[in-house]
């Protein structure tokens, strides 16, 4: 038996869930595990959970701990056949307002009655189950709904089927709340029924629940239809697929609520799965250039995400003769977003369709989209270009898509130039060094001297990449030295982009042209008049340590670090110091 002074500290914790501090209440939960092991499981379950039961009246942040931890207290209150102590507590937490709160107690309450006896589930789960059905309160039916699939597949047939009758009476009940739970669950008990000794009430009883829950009068239910189609369809074959499903997944995308259409533009992809592709062919390719062109600009928006998917589901000319005029109108779409939609998918058409067809009839779509006025647009169609440039070869690229990008890439907004960048060394590697070098270097370089600090920082890491594709010879011919000559310039900023280059640099170069351009440069750098530039020299010199032979070191950098350790410049000194001991 526990000493008195071993549960001191009990005590101790048990006080703070009555006190009044909302955070030590919480932390004395979240430590209730340490409470019931210096208890033991006698006194937890005869001590520790009625004092929880009588606590709950408390803050919602409380609660939903609260009902986290009980769901891992089973071993705490002496393992499975004393785990129905839990189920008390915790219905009282799927009844309050709260719906979090209610949702974790529900997720608490399956965990703890996947560990129950066959006899303690039918003794009291499921009777559990009957009362939160039947509340009063909505809030108690929304919860039981979430509670009937667990327990379903264990119980005798008897008691399938009052269960099933009770679901059925929560699918019909006054409370859009409660019918859309229900709608939620639907799915998972209808799995469950299925893999039954009675699978027969699948089709029989949980199927017409689906089709009255897909046309309920609120929106909020239907909604919940399209995921249904998705989830029952998996339990159906193809042909049940066409007969029962199809008809709910032509009212959703038709569905006189834009909330439901949006639903089920995004989910269309997934709807379509289980069809086949004369269905596709005839009945969804309609539906869905349907929702392209719905009413509402954020129907048109999820569609078009979804369109390159769905496209890549049809053959070629399908896609290319059904579509197209879609996308054409969609890329000039009053809604800027919608257009940005369609740039950030648009190019993924171009594998689908091939090289001719994008040519003749994606290309001009890339670059209008490329010239939109809303810069989000030219962002989306440039972080995509890759998927199109694979397509199109080199010459064509060179000849069609690079003028934009040349324009782009001293665009207005710093995200798009940003763009730019990323795309260079991808676009580099298709072009090939001539090229590059003849219309691409000198803007490259141009970055490092941008007014935004982002941009030259992704140009400095651009012209890494770059030294990585065309090799180091093109980077000491092409880089290195146009990259250096920014040190003569009279804004201190891009003096110091120079030394972050330097550092850059110099792992692709190798010791020997450290040793002979970059350590000269960033000595020479480590006189700067700017205070900045100098403990940035010193920085430099630090990281370039061990690519520098030991003889150069002592003979060159240790005494331009010496000098700067006694410079009056504070962090001049601080960072001269840590090189030197770093050296």
């Amino acid at each position: 038996m526990a000493s008195q002074d071993s549960l001191y500290p009990v005590a101790i914790l048990i006080d703070e869930l009555k006190n009044e501090d909302i955070q030590l209440r919480l932390n004395s939960i979240r430590r209730l595990s340490t409470i019931a092991l210096a208890l033991g499981p006698e006194r937890t379950r005869e001590e520790l959970i009625p004092f929880l039961n009588e606590s709950i009246d408390d803050e919602d942040e409380v609660l939903l701990a609260l009902a986290e931890e009980l769901g891992n207290f089973v071993d705490f209150v002496g393992g499975t056949s004393h785990a129905i102590s839990l189920l008390a507590p915790l219905e009282t937490l799927a009844t309050v307002e709260e719906t979090v709160v209610r949702k974790k107690a529900v997720e608490s309450l399956n965990k703890v009655c996947c560990q129950l006896s066959a006899e303690h589930l039918l003794d009291h789960f499921v009777p559990l189950v009957r009362r939160l059905a039947s509340g009063d309160w909505f809030t108690s039916r929304i919860s039981a709904c979430g509670l009937f699939a667990v327990s379903y597949a264990t119980v005798p047939a008897p008691t399938q089927d009052e269960l099933r009758s009770s679901f059925a009476q929560l699918c019909r009940d006054d409370t859009p709340m409660v019918r859309r739970a229900a709608s939620a669950h639907l799915p998972m008990l209808a799995s469950a029924a299925q893999s039954s000794s009675q699978p027969h009430h699948f089709r029989g009883e949980l199927l017409p629940l689906f089709a009255t829950l897909s046309a309920d009068e609120q929106d909020s239910v239907r909604l919940l239809a399209v995921e249904n189609c998705v989830a029952m369809g998996k339990l159906l074959s193809r042909e049940e697929y066409h007969t029962i499903v199809l008809p709910v997944v032509r009212a959703v995308a038709r569905d006189k609520s834009w909330r439901v259409r949006y639903v089920a533009a995004e989910q269309f992809c997934a709807l379509v799965q289980l069809l086949s592709d004369d269905v596709i062919r005839t009945e969804m390719v309609p539906t869905f250039i349907s929702l392209l062109g719905d009413a509402e600009a954020e129907v048109r928006i999820a569609a078009a995400f979804k369109s390159t998917t769905f496209a890549a589901t049809l053959p070629a000319d399908v896609a290319l003769s059904e579509l197209m005029a879609c996308y054409r109108d969609l890329s000039s779409d009053s809604s800027q977003h919608v257009r940005a939609a369609v740039a950030s998918v648009i190019m993924g058409l171009s594998p689908i369709v091939g090289r001719e067809s994008t040519i003749d009839v994606l290309l001009p779509l890339f670059l209008q989209l490329l010239n939109d006025d809303f810069p989000e647009v030219r962002l989306n169609i440039i972080s995509t270009l890759h998927e199109a440039s694979t397509v199109l070869g080199a010459e064509q690229l060179s000849h069609s898509l690079l003028p934009a990008i040349t324009d782009l890439a001293q665009d207005r907004q710093w995200r798009v130039r940003m763009a730019i960048i990323e795309y260079m060394p991808l676009l580099a590697a298709q072009l090939g060094a001539a090229f590059f070098d003849d219309k691409l270097s000198a803007m490259c370089i141009g970055w490092l001297r941008d007014c935004v600090y982002a941009i030259r920082e992704a140009a400095i890491t651009n012209l890494r990449k770059l030294i990585d594709v065309f090799g180091v010879e093109w980077g000491l011919q092409h880089v290195v030295p146009q990259v250096l000559e920014a040190h003569t310039h009279t804004n201190y900023l891009y003096r110091m982009t120079v030394l972050y280059a330097i550092v850059s640099m110099a792992p692709a170069v190798g010791p020997t042209v450290v040793a002979s351009t970059l350590l000269p440069m960033t000595l020479h750098l480590a006189n700067d008049a700017v205070p900045n530039v100098r403990f940035n020299a010193a920085k430099t010199l630090r990281q370039l340590t061990p690519m520098i032979e030991p003889g150069l070191l002592i003979e060159r950098v240790k005494p331009c670090l010496t000098t700067l350790a006694d410079d009056p410049d504070a962090d001049v000194s601080y960072f001269a110091v840590q090189a030197l001991q770093g050296c």
